[in-house]
């Protein structure tokens, strides 16, 4: 049976620790960049415009909608 020498398996298990570490951070920091993309309060004050047209227009359409209804032509 062939084993390694102690000193070449520390340095193996501290390259993987430096490995998983630089895996870790960068993880954390796709996480926090998704959730500054993806926040609703930024989202909505880049999109403020679109989103009101959007609900005046919604809103215009579900009003004539119930008025043609109520109303006799």
């Amino acid at each position: 049976m062939n084993t390694l020498p102690v000193e070449n398996l520390e340095l193996r298990a501290m390259e993987q620790r430096t490995r998983i570490h630089k895996t870790a951070d960068e993880l954390k920091n796709k996480v926090v960049a998704a959730r500054e993309k993806y926040d609703v309060t930024n989202l909505s004050r880049e999109h403020f415009v679109g989103a009101s047209v959007f609900i005046s227009l919604l809103g215009f359409i579900a009003g004539y909608g119930m008025t043609g209804i109520f109303t006799d032509h």
